[in-house]
């Protein structure tokens, strides 16, 4: 298709101008770190500085996992009559996205998911997007959802929402057998649903706190 998409990133509150992926680097095939550029959000634009922070919002080293932190002209003055929910996320200045990732030395920003989507299992964080990537490269598979279901050994266990194309003849041990030939064991889920479809919001969001009390009313069930 050619020169023709440039990749942005931003949220409400502080809306499409935190970074910038440009055409220049999208085609810039021939760099050695192309495939993790165009893997990334793109740099830092000219209104605001990005930060990766511990829970302190203090600066982690370059490629450390943290919470994206933005400010400038661009951030929210706050959200309306809402004055607990603006302490948490505008704080020194800087507005706590809810967005994990890390920076590269050039500043090239790399997502990794949402804060609250995170799974920590047996100690280890597991972050669900990259088990859902793994499952969308399964033949049959037309979209998949991870969250993490509380458990007594573990803290939390990775179940896997997926919806199958039409026809797909997938069952829950060729997703096992995927994701074993494809990730870190540890990663793998632990239970898959096969389910006609994801909740979702006006948007097309996936409504991930839909999921999980699914699976609470599992459990009681």
């Amino acid at each position: 298709m050619g020169s023709v998409f440039v990749h942005i990133y931003g949220q409400g509150e502080t809306p499409m101008v935190a970074t910038a992926l440009s055409r220049a680097h999208l085609t810039d095939s021939e760099h050695p770190r192309y495939l993790e550029r165009i893997a990334s959000v793109g740099v830092a634009q000219t209104p605001v500085l990005i930060r990766v922070a511990d829970a302190q919002g203090q600066p982690l080293p370059v490629g450390a996992v943290g919470e994206v932190l933005v400010q400038g002209d661009s951030v929210m003055a706050g959200y309306w009559r809402n004055p607990e929910a603006i302490n948490q996320t505008l704080r020194d200045g800087w507005l706590f996205t809810g967005d994990v990732g890390s920076l590269d030395a050039d500043g090239f920003l790399t997502l990794k998911d949402r804060s609250k989507d995170l799974i920590i299992s047996g100690g280890s964080n597991i972050y669900p997007r990259e088990v859902e990537e793994v499952l969308l490269t399964l033949d049959g598979v037309a979209e998949v959802a991870v969250v993490g279901a509380p458990d007594a050994e573990w803290g939390e266990v990775v179940v896997a929402f997926v919806v199958l194309q039409p026809d797909a003849a997938v069952d829950t041990a060729d997703l096992d057998a995927h994701c074993l030939a494809h990730m870190g064991r540890f990663k793998r889920p632990k239970r898959y649903r096969l389910v006609a479809e994801l909740p979702k919001n006006n948007y097309g969001k996936v409504l991930k706190t839909e999921l999980r009390a699914m699976l609470v009313a599992d459990k009681i069930a």
